[in-house]
């Protein structure tokens, strides 16, 4: 099940919830400050993974920046 960084038009409150797609489609998810089930999608942070290539040219500090640095 995925996981909705959702907003209450209703109340203004932010949440994530882990929720079924269809429940997200279905309006079946509500605010878990007012109730209500009017909400939209809010987009926050995005996590993108690559696969670690076996190179010499590989960042020698890959614990400290993660590999997004291009060394």
């Amino acid at each position: 099940m995925p996981f909705y960084d959702l907003k209450c038009e209703k109340c203004g409150n932010e949440f994530n919830i882990m929720a079924k797609m269809s429940e997200k489609t279905d309006k079946l998810i509500k605010c878990p400050n007012c109730g209500s089930n009017e909400l939209s999608s809010v987009f926050k942070n995005i996590n993108i993974t690559k696969p670690k290539s076996s190179s010499s040219s590989d960042c020698p500090n890959v614990h400290k920046c993660g590999g997004c640095c291009h060394h």
